[in-house]
């Protein structure tokens, strides 16, 4: 397999990260709009919290991975300066989108949680668009470190890696498939998202250390550190999802 695998389309050729990527947008906003027929706040009301959430994304994802990768100032600017344009991350933008939502609440009146139609449709979004991550290679930097395991992944630069990304995937099925087993059962308003956001944010606190990125900040990465923060703040939720209740 040589990287970017280019998927054909007709007589196109078109790059994976665009195609999974806009696939992931796509799927995840479509999916969005039939789950927000079931919630409790107004039609108005929601269309607004979803465009507050989105623009809080689009500044988050940016802002974390300029952190993320801070060391390139005085290693590589060009690069830096491309990744800023083209790069963002998901733990930034579920960041940047959590306080988006919440600021958008806070100026509508708004005050329940909103956040439980939002998990599946981010969940399957983000699997989709990890695909294309894994299929674009090296220049996706979501590649992990060196490994000697039979799994290990040749990116193009002739060193095996783990592919961190399809671990994601498998993490994120296996997340889908236990939300939706435990939604079946009684659980307080709001409790799916935090349990989400925290499921995923540990995993991602754990797999980025098997990843080549910049580890500032007490040894961890700008997106293991807003990750374990986060972890920390929503930490009391977890008991309670975990308790099942007919």
């Amino acid at each position: 397999m040589t990287f970017p695998v280019y998927i054909g389309i007709g007589s196109l050729r078109i790059h994976p990260h665009i195609l999974f990527e806009s696939l992931a947008y796509a799927t995840a906003f479509r999916l969005l709009i039939k789950r927000v027929r079931k919630d409790s706040i107004t039609p108005s009301q929601r269309t607004s919290v979803i465009v507050g959430g989105m623009i809080g994304a689009l500044i988050g994802a940016k802002m974390l991975v300029w952190l993320q990768h801070i060391d390139l100032i005085w290693q590589n600017q060009q690069q830096l300066l491309l990744l800023l344009l083209q790069g963002k991350t998901v733990v930034g933008a579920l960041l940047g989108g959590l306080i988006g939502v919440e600021i958008t609440k806070k100026i509508l009146g708004i005050h329940q949680s909103t956040g439980d139609v939002f998990v599946f449709p981010l969940i399957l979004g983000t699997a989709i668009g990890r695909i294309g991550c894994f299929l674009t290679g090296l220049s996706d930097r979501t590649y992990g470190i060196a490994t000697t395991l039979p799994w290990g992944v040749d990116f193009g630069d002739g060193v095996l890696r783990h592919p961190t990304q399809l671990y994601e995937i498998l993490f994120l099925l296996l997340l889908i498939i236990f939300l939706s087993w435990r939604s079946r059962f009684q659980y307080e308003n709001g409790e799916l998202f935090k349990f989400y956001l925290i499921s995923y944010f540990g995993f991602r606190l754990l797999i980025d250390f098997i990843k080549p990125d910049f580890h500032p900040f007490f040894g961890l990465s700008a997106i293991q550190f807003a990750c374990l923060l986060t972890i920390l703040y929503y930490r009391r939720s977890i008991p309670q999802m975990i308790q099942l209740k007919n």
